[in-house]
């Protein structure tokens, strides 16, 4: 990796060469900094800097390497989802209700990270209160993807993802709670990795949200393993933390391993570029030894009336429990539109949804993993050509908003919440020059499989951003 893309070097490698004493972590980090200072009046991912704090930290973080006293992640840029609270630092929630909110603690899983040597170096772009699969919003602007800026990076951990795929982070936490890890990890050519419910402890009241979880998003599956081995892990305070799991790292390949196949989930309106790539990627998996055999899936449309009723049930109460009276008028026209017109959802309601859910997963445990397979593969969405401005026009459509889990694959494994998941690159759409992305999907809390699997595909197709990057340009 030549000096001009030194920015782009992995987790890993960059741990590597800090132990060898092959490049110091301060070095990384300028180059990350000057890489920032860039391209982020194209991209727009961070909502903070604190690069001079940063490349401070980065000097101690030499000294530790010196001294043999280094920890797993010690001199990484770690940018952090805007979401989450590092105490000191302004935690908005992308909305001008909150634009002055500074963190009074740090939550624990960013506490794990900190403590595990990352360098928090910025905060994150996300769209209001995260409520959106595109990210744009009135307090911080529109963040564009750095593969074509015209189109969204996704969200709502998108700021996160444009700066893994800008080479203006090494590593960026995300939150998924109907794809939000996946969605801009598939539109910027990542690894991002839903950990199965409880993997990662939360606070109140996310704790207790079965579709949520944090996670790691990354350029290469180590770095994925990396990151998340030091995040991962029981909490005393929280009593859905799961027990301690430990990823190998190096994560084994795949090969040996059965693999169904579904291209639409049984209800989804697939794009045949994206089709197309999902067909190369299960060759590809072929090739490494893993035996691919496509499935029919009994799974519908009310896969996403269940999922609405239980976020229209769960978020509305707890977004409407923080709002400030008087306050509608300062907010994006996504969460107005969701909050006039989506529907009241009873209790009742609520718990009835539940039995949808549970048939889905009867359907998946029958034809996938009670049927011998390991895993499940799949698209991560069904197209790419998604603006970066969705919906943010006066005259933008309400529907618009109503209608994006169409085009998200992501959601049906948040009901499925205990499933770990990953979305991995399989190609570029010729179309839009924007990276598609497959899901990995692994049975109950077994987290390892899907990195199996990656780790093969991408030992085959070699690291994506090894042979693809993005050529910035100005947003038109």
């Amino acid at each position: 990796m030549s000096a001009g893309d030194l920015h782009y070097l992995s987790a890993v490698d960059a741990v590597g060469m800090f132990r060898r004493r092959e490049l110091s972590p301060r070095e990384l980090m300028e180059a990350v900094v000057t890489r920032a200072e860039e391209v982020e009046p194209v991209v727009n991912a961070f909502t903070d800097t604190f690069f001079d704090d940063a490349l401070q930290a980065a000097g101690v973080a030499a000294d530790a390497y010196a001294r043999g006293t280094n920890r797993p992640l010690e001199g990484l840029a770690l940018a952090v989802k805007d979401e989450v609270h590092v105490e000191g630092q302004r935690a908005t929630e992308g909305s001008l209700l909150f634009a002055d909110q500074v963190a009074a603690g740090t939550d624990p899983f960013a506490q794990r990270l900190i403590d595990a040597g990352a360098i928090v170096h910025a905060r994150t772009t996300t769209p209001e209160f995260s409520m959106a699969a595109v990210t744009w919003s009135l307090l911080h602007g529109v963040t564009r993807n750095p593969w074509n800026p015209d189109l969204t990076c996704g969200g709502s951990s998108g700021g996160s993802g444009a700066s893994l795929a800008a080479g203006t982070s090494t590593l960026a936490t995300g939150s998924d709670i109907a794809g939000s890890i996946r969605i801009p990890s598939s539109l910027n050519g990542l690894v991002g990795f839903k950990p199965p419910w409880g993997r990662v402890p939360e606070v109140w009241p996310w704790n207790r949200e079965w579709y949520a979880a944090s996670g790691p998003m990354a350029r290469t599956v180590a770095d994925s393993a990396l990151f998340e081995n030091a995040m991962a892990g029981p909490l005393e305070a929280d009593m859905f933390s799961l027990e301690p799991y430990r990823l190998p790292e190096p994560v084994p390949s795949g090969q040996g391993m059965r693999v169904a196949v579904s291209a639409d989930l049984g209800y989804f309106d697939v794009s045949a570029e994206v089709a197309d790539a999902l067909a190369g990627a299960v060759e590809v998996l072929a090739g490494a030894g893993i035996e691919c055999e496509p499935v029919e899936l009994d799974w519908t449309a009310e896969a996403r009336s269940t999922a609405m009723t239980h976020l229209n049930f769960l978020s509305r109460s707890v977004l409407t429990s923080v709002l400030p009276e008087g306050g509608s008028d300062r907010l994006t026209s996504y969460i107005r539109t969701w909050l006039e017109d989506s529907p009241e959802v009873s209790v009742e309601q609520w718990w009835q949804s539940w039995e949808y859910g549970d048939g889905m997963y009867a359907d998946m445990q029958a034809k996938v993993f009670g049927a011998g397979f390991d895993a499940l593969v799949c698209p991560t969405l069904t197209r790419t050509d998604i603006p970066a401005d969705l919906g943010r026009a006066d005259d933008a459509d309400p529907a618009e908003w109503h209608n994006q889990l169409d085009f998200c694959m992501t959601y049906p494994f948040n009901i499925l919440g205990r499933l770990p998941v990953m979305s991995i690159p399989i190609g570029l759409a010729a179309s839009t020059g924007v990276p598609i992305g497959m899901q990995i999907v692994g049975p109950v809390n077994a987290d390892l499989v899907p990195y199996r699997v990656a780790a093969s595909l991408e030992a085959e197709q070699g690291a994506f951003f090894n042979t693809h990057r993005p050529s910035l340009g100005a947003a038109t």
